[in-house]
Order: structure tokens, then sequence, then C-alpha cells
């Protein structure tokens, strides 16, 4: 049967694709960034799963303000780099895994989650850029991916405990999937930030760093945190950090945390990167 062996947690912040898209990641700036990643680059090449539940948000890219999910799965065989108005990035294109994807839709409609179903879209930097920071730059990604994508843009986005139960749900469809798969999950965005207004560069490191704690050793309290304490505390765009919560919600509550890092600042943001395996 199909498992979920761990998961994998990190910004996704579209500069850091920018600097490994323009060979400038030993720069001074970057070079700490960068340096973060390293174990984790080892440790994807000694644990490559044969799928990957990747949780992030569209970015304006295959969903608008005319019509975005709450949570969508997409299921087809491939998606492209989204042009995000300077082009696509220069990463291979995602390969899908169609047949776990359309059985997860399946097992997570019927435990009542309204999932948006999707055959085909473009992937922009939230689903890309994490891949490229564990796998570099090679010339195919090293295995398939099922795109979950979040609305975190478009107010009202769903709640913590909402994102929290969608990852039990994802644990338990995965776990009735009749292939022997070894499964990561992925969930990505944030941390603290914010993009505009009065309180435009915004970054709460002792916000962040409590966040990390308790998504290790107490997520379902965690799942609890109203949006306002987001916002407040985090900024406009760290309600993303929700969308770690489903990733976590599909992980055992007991689990070994293999990597942790944090670095202020990535352009106008935190980042945050934590490796947790299943217990």
């Amino acid at each position: 049967m199909a498992s979920i062996s761990a998961g994998v947690f990190t910004s996704h912040v579209p500069a850091i694709g920018a600097a490994m898209d323009n060979g400038v990641t030993g720069d001074d700036y970057w070079r700490p960034v960068f340096a973060g990643y390293e174990y984790s680059r080892q440790w994807m090449k000694d644990n490559l799963p044969d799928v990957i539940i990747l949780v992030y948000n569209d970015h304006a890219s295959a969903f608008d303000a005319n019509f975005v999910p709450t949570f969508a799965i997409a299921t087809g065989e491939t998606f492209q780099p989204a042009d995000e108005g300077w082009g696509p990035r220069p990463v291979p294109a995602v390969q899908g895994h169609p047949a776990l994807a359309s059985h997860l839709a399946q097992s997570v409609i019927q435990d009542d989650f309204d999932l948006t179903v999707v055959n085909s879209l473009d992937v922009d930097h939230g689903l890309t850029v994490p891949l490229s920071l564990l796998f570099g730059q090679p010339e195919e990604w090293p295995c398939k991916v099922i795109p979950l994508a979040v609305n975190v843009v478009l107010y009202p986005p769903p709640s913590g405990a909402r994102c929290y139960a969608l990852g039990q749900a994802l644990q338990r469809a995965v776990a009735s999937f009749d292939e022997d798969l070894d499964v990561q999950i992925w969930g990505t965005g944030g941390m603290s930030h914010q993009l505009q207004g009065p309180r435009a560069g915004l970054i709460n490191s002792e916000f962040d760093n409590n966040f990390l704690d308790r998504l290790v050793s107490e997520p379902g309290d965690l799942a609890k945190v109203p949006h306002i304490d987001y916002v407040r505390l985090a900024g406009s765009e760290g309600i993303e950090l929700v969308m770690w919560l489903v990733a976590r919600g599909a992980m055992n509550q007991q689990v070994e945390q293999r990597h942790r890092f944090y670095h202020v600042p990535a352009s106008n943001t935190a980042v945050g990167h934590l490796i947790l395996e299943n217990s």
C-alpha cells in the first residue's frame, strides 16, 4: 500500500528561483540561503520518493480573481511552468501521477472535502521554486508531482483547522491506494511577510520560530490559531503558512525532525525550512 514517509516544508520566494535561474546563488547575499538547503539536497537523494503531493498557492497564473478554488488538485499527466510576466522559469515540466491524484480526489471528496479537480494547469513559482531548492536544476524532475493548490490569495482563505483536517484526509486517502508507493507531502509558502501597505517588509522572526516549534510538537493546537493572528503578527502574506498545516496534518502525530533552517532576509521575507520524517 502507499504511505507518506516524510514531509518537506519550505518558503517559495520567487527571488530564490530567479537567483538560481540567473546563476547568482554564490553571491554574498544569496549564499547563506542556499547553504541552508545543502543538507536537504543530499537527504532528497537518499530519500527520493515515488510521488510528491506538493501543497502550494497559485499567484494568478492558473487562476485569477474570477475563479479561485479553496482547494484544488491537479490530475493531469504534465504541468508546464507558468509565464508570470517575465517568461516561464527555465525548469522542466512537472510530471503528474494521474492515478494517485484521481484516487486522492475520490477519497477526499467522499471524506466530505469539496475539492476542485483540475485536469490541466500551468504551475508557477509557488511550486517550482521548492522543487529547485531540493533538486537543483536537473534535466527533468526525478519523481512525479501532484499539485494541490490552496487559496491564500483571495479572502476568505480556509482556516488552519480546515487545512490540518484536509491533511488528515489526504493521509487516509494515500493509505487506501492499492499500489506500493513512497509518498512525500510538501507544504510551501510563508514565512512572515507583507508585500504592500504601511507594513510592507514586515518580518517577525519570533512568530516564525514559534510556528516552526509548534508545527513539530503541537500541530493540532497550532491549527487553531485564527487568521487575524497571522495577519497581525506575520503580515498579510503570512497566511500562506496554513498550507504547511495541510502537509503536517498528513503526517503522524510523532515525527522526527531531520533538518531545520531559518534565515532573514531573502528578498523581502524570511525563509523557513523543515524536513520531518514519520516516526
